[in-house]
């Protein structure tokens, strides 16, 4: 009999990717991606890879997002903030592992879809706005944590403003499509890298401080 894929196979897939921090690979368990990808991709939904979403966006491969996730070094208490919201898979499991998460998101359509799947599941810690994910959310700053869903040379400098000085960040750096996925820490004389999490492929980051409007 075929194998089902369930959230354990993606638990298993960030296991080997290297995540170790059992509250994560808790929240890969308990939050079903099967109800934030669109219905016609339900079926994959717990198989370890993107998913298209409208507008030419796809969703990160679920090992990546545990990764990227894990990098933040999150302990509970932070407040983070998310950029690029898509569905709101990992706007749920930051929800799970944090104090807060402002998540920005520049289309319209998909935030409202986020904002309705992250109701069915009953977050209430997680807030989505539309907007220019490259000057980040001010009226919420500073942020414990920042994540950057979308690929750009630098990192943008309202996001390292918004950052509290000892906070993490973690971006896709390069031109999109194929980049390395970079851990910084927020220092009182500016952002340091601290390690490259991994390689990997993502959209570009459009907005003022970063690739022109499509």
């Amino acid at each position: 009999m075929a194998h089902e894929p369930s959230p354990e196979d993606l638990v298993r897939a960030a296991r080997a990717a290297g995540v170790t921090d059992e509250r994560l690979l808790e929240a890969l368990r308990v939050t079903p991606r099967a109800e934030f990808v669109p219905a016609e991709h339900v079926a994959s939904a717990y198989r370890d890879r993107p998913v298209p979403l409208p507008h030419d966006q796809v969703t990160t491969q679920p090992s990546l997002v545990a990764m990227m996730v894990c990098a933040l070094g999150l302990t509970g208490g932070e407040g983070v903030l998310e950029i690029g919201t898509g569905y709101g898979w990992q706007t749920a499991l930051l929800a799970r592992l944090t104090a807060s998460v402002v998540s920005v998101e520049r289309w319209p359509d998909l935030a409202e879809e986020a904002r309705r799947r992250l109701a069915g599941q009953a977050v209430d810690n997680a807030e989505v706005a539309v907007g220019d994910g490259t000057l980040g959310l001010p009226a919420r700053a500073p942020y414990d944590a920042v994540i950057v869903c979308a690929a750009f040379p630098e990192v943008p400098e309202p996001l390292v403003a918004q950052l509290r000085t000892g906070g993490r960040l973690v971006q896709p750096i390069g031109p999109g499509g194929f980049e390395r996925v970079e851990l910084y820490e927020r220092r009182p004389q500016g952002l340091v890298r601290r390690a490259t999490v991994t390689s990997a492929c993502f959209v570009r980051l459009y907005g003022a401080h970063g690739y022109g409007q499509r």
